[in-house]
């Protein structure tokens, strides 16, 4: 498959894929049980950089987690593009919005200055590169199953 074979409807799968996808991603991030639920979002292979500090693999994203204070995602926006080549095609996906990292400014402590980023909403891009898994057994009709290989995280500003 090249770029030029792609259909319309091979991208609105795509995207549907991907919505789906950051949902999920997102709504484990900010719960009570990430630590466990979230690095079933990837494999011991898989590279992440977060703020420009590598970690390796679903280890690495649980030891991340761990040390992180609770977290609410807005996500903003989101694109993806499936990649030719494979079927079904690994996606790239940007997602952008913004993260607050604990209790909010409420949370933070009197003596807190008042441009201190904690507890403030920051904006964020991250982009993943999913794979299929091959290892689910899909049912007739249903969308492919992904894990994260690649991920990046930056904040900016």
């Amino acid at each position: 498959m090249t770029m030029a074979n792609l259909t319309k409807e091979d991208i609105e799968i795509a995207t549907r894929a991907a919505d789906h996808f950051q949902r999920l991603y997102y709504t484990a991030y900010d719960s009570s049980t990430r630590v466990d639920d979230l690095p079933n979002f990837y494999r011991p292979n898989s590279a992440i950089s977060w703020n420009g500090n590598p970690y390796a693999g679903a280890e690495g994203m649980r030891q991340l987690v761990m040390g992180m204070p609770k977290t609410k995602h807005d996500v903003l926006s989101f694109d993806c593009h499936p990649i030719p080549g494979t079927q079904p095609p690994s996606l790239l996906v940007t997602v952008s919005g913004n993260v607050t990292h604990g209790e909010g400014p409420v949370g933070n402590p009197v003596s807190t200055p008042a441009k201190n980023i904690e507890g403030h909403p920051r904006v964020f891009s991250q982009t993943f590169m999913l794979a299929p898994d091959s290892t689910v057994t899909l049912k007739p009709g249903e969308v492919a199953k992904y894990y994260i290989i690649a991920d990046a995280l930056r904040f900016v500003g």
